[in-house]
């Protein structure tokens, strides 16, 4: 009878405390929105390079690549959804853009491959932007509790539609500025490219043309040498 009489207030401590626990962990945060995102890597001859990226539902990711340096710029590119479908499957392109709308739940898989190279390795270039649909909530519900009960001469809409077009400006100079920094990597890459290749020859060139002028000095010079012997 003790042993039960002292459950009793555990029992009830837990029973109590159950609901509190569903509750917050029902009440937990919703996950936060993937960010835009750059970034350039090496990938060596013959190998293949994959990155995950995460995503929320019901959102929209823009995948742009760019091969910045090595032989040929050229790389093989493929998307994957978190399902398992190939969204994308592309063979020796050197750029390109995709968009998914609407987005999965999950993790996306992006894939690099330079199997084909056997020595050339590839500089590339790949950024990610993200169009979430939790931020246009905020944006809504603030303007609900923000939105005042008289009429005014500037409505909160257009407020709210200023900032979107702000913010969409925004994002489309920020996603130019890095394509121009990576355009700008690429020809300084194949100007550096060029300007050993330049150099090489050069020196072949030049080294051809000593030799040849040598090789004529030497004839020349054979040609009028008196070789006959003279007695006296």
């Amino acid at each position: 009878m003790m042993a039960a009489a002292s459950g009793l207030p555990v029992l009830l401590a837990l029973f109590l405390g159950a609901p509190w626990r569903l509750l917050g962990a029902a009440q937990q945060p919703p996950p936060p929105p993937p960010q835009d995102a750059e970034f350039t890597f090496l990938l060596p001859a013959g190998r293949r390079e994959c990155f995950y990226q995460a995503a929320l539902s019901n959102g929209s990711m823009e995948v742009e690549y760019q091969v910045i340096g090595g032989a040929g710029l050229d790389v093989d590119f493929s998307l994957e959804s978190p399902s398992g479908v190939l969204l994308v499957d592309e063979y020796r392109k050197s750029d390109g853009l995709h968009t998914v709308e609407p987005t999965e739940a999950g993790d996306y898989k992006l894939c690099f491959d330079n199997s084909f190279s056997t020595i050339s390795e590839k500089l590339v270039f790949f950024e990610l932007i993200f169009d979430s649909p939790q931020e246009d909530e905020d944006l809504n519900s603030w303007a609900e509790m923000a939105e005042p009960e008289e009429m005014l001469d500037i409505k909160i809409e257009d407020i709210k539609e200023s900032i979107e077009t702000m913010k969409s400006r925004l994002e489309r100079s920020i996603q130019m500025q890095a394509l121009l920094r990576a355009f700008e990597a690429r020809d300084r890459n194949l100007q550096e490219s060029n300007l050993s290749r330049v150099n090489f020859w050069s020196a072949v060139n030049l080294s051809v043309l000593l030799v040849v002028s040598f090789l004529q000095v030497y004839m020349l010079k054979n040609l009028f040498e008196d070789k006959r012997r003279v007695w006296t």
